[in-house]
């Protein structure tokens, strides 16, 4: 019997998302049928206090709970588009359900020309992803469980290989699959409170979801040595220090300041020309994985595609008439 069956046979509140934090436990709360992508409009309110932006909110429900949804955001923070993890009985450990919806979502971002930043933020408080869901894992033989840390490795390199630039909002614990999830984004921010580590070690395992590559290349080898090593878990501060998160903040009372300071960043990249980002994008991620010759050729050919388009037209014409350009992603 293959693992999806006996997940299917035995689905019941003792087997479902056991994390790696103390006391976390799975669940699928309320089955839904499936009835294909939903639309929900609302309105939400800025930091500053006033009505700033309206959102749509987008998921595919299926025979599951839904646990990760996409937001659109509108009005002036058009463009930006927020991932958004919830499954709270399982503190969003990676199981089937959330790692397939997940892989959907982000699938749906690949070539959508519309979204110029996304923004990975969890609904769950004190939490960014709990990483693995061990009561599924201890159904899985060893061929099962080698397939399933492939299909997450696939999920790290899908959202690796998002055109637009990502962020990373780490308000909670990141730990194992979860800060590898936070690693495959190109930006990272962080409360002070936050728990980041990548734990396998102290599980028999090493990391296996992209995390024993992307940490050397955010850190540093040594530092990611110690790191993965040890299994050693650090808060946000030490982070901003070692280089693993690009901005750090002390926590609020809503427990959402790292998605804040995300948001925050996110809008000072919206009003840049979107090609231009993108292929800056292109030649830093391709560049850094060859020699540097080979690295200017490939900046060359970003920089080529750049060359034709209005925005950099635009460009020219705002800084001549000295006024802010006006950008269309075209």
């Amino acid at each position: 019997m293959t693992f999806l069956r006996r997940l299917a046979a035995r689905r019941c509140p003792l087997l479902r998302g056991l994390s790696v934090l103390p006391g976390s436990h799975g669940g699928t709360p309320g089955l839904m049928p499936r009835v294909g992508p939903r639309l929900l409009s609302g309105c939400s309110r800025s930091l500053t206090g006033h009505v700033r932006t309206h959102t749509r909110m987008q998921h595919t429900e299926t025979t599951d709970s839904v646990e990760v949804d996409l937001k659109r955001l509108d009005g002036e923070d058009t463009g930006i588009v927020e991932v958004l993890m919830h499954r709270h009985k399982a503190r969003n450990s990676l199981g089937h359900v959330f790692v397939s919806q997940m892989r959907e979502l982000v699938s749906s971002l690949s070539h959508d020309s519309t979204v110029r930043v996304v923004v990975f933020r969890s609904l769950v408080p004190g939490v960014f992803c709990a990483g693995a869901d061990l009561k599924e894992r201890a159904l899985m033989d060893n061929t099962e469980s080698d397939l399933f840390v492939h299909g997450l490795r696939s999920l790290m390199n899908l959202i690796a290989s998002l055109p637009m630039p990502t962020i990373a909002a780490v308000d909670g614990f990141a730990l194992g699959g979860g800060l590898e999830l936070a690693l495959a984004c190109d930006l990272r921010t962080a409360a002070y409170s936050a728990q980041m580590g990548l734990i396998e070690t102290t599980r028999g395992l090493l990391p296996g979801a992209g995390g024993s590559q992307r940490l050397p290349r955010a850190v540093g080898v040594s530092v990611a040595k110690e790191l993965i090593f040890t299994g050693r878990r650090v808060g946000g501060q030490t982070a901003l220090e070692l280089g693993l998160v690009n901005r750090a903040t002390e926590q609020n009372q809503a427990g959402d300041a790292a998605y804040r300071e995300a948001l925050s960043l996110a809008r000072e990249i919206l009003p840049q020309a979107p090609i231009a980002v993108r292929m800056a994008k292109e030649a830093m991620n391709r560049g850094i994985e060859v020699d540097i010759t080979s690295g200017m050729a490939m900046e060359r050919m970003c920089y080529a595609r750049v060359i034709p388009t209005r925005d950099r037209q635009e460009g020219m014409a705002a800084f001549i008439e000295k006024r802010p350009p006006r950008y269309t992603g075209e």
